[in-house]
C-alpha cells in the first residue's frame, strides 16, 4: 500500500518491515494486523489492516514518530 502524508510517501513495498503484530487468526471478523516500516530516510510508519469487526475495518497507513515507533513496540513485546 502506498500513502502520501504531509508530501511525505509513505509505501510498504519500498519501505523496510520492522516487527509485525497480529491479533487472532486469518479470516477472523475481529482479527487485525499492524505492521511498522521504517523508509530509506528513517521515517517511520504503521501499516494496520483488519476484519469487519476489528480497529481497523479499512487497511490505512499512519506516520509514527521514533518515539512512538518504539513505545508501540515495547506495548506489543515485538
Amino acid at each position: 500500500m502506498k500513502k502520501i502524508i504531509c508530501k511525505v510517501e509513505y509505501d510498504t513495498e519500498n519501505a523496510e518491515l520492522v516487527a509485525k503484530y497480529t491479533s487472532g487468526e486469518f479470516g477472523e471478523a475481529a482479527g487485525f494486523e499492524e505492521s511498522l516500516y521504517m523508509t530509506a530516510n528513517g521515517k517511520y510508519f504503521l501499516y494496520v489492516n483488519g476484519g469487519e469487526e476489528s480497529p481497523y475495518t479499512a487497511e490505512n497507513i499512519t506516520r509514527m514518530s521514533a518515539d512512538k515507533a518504539n513505545k508501540w513496540r515495547e506495548e506489543r513485546g515485538v
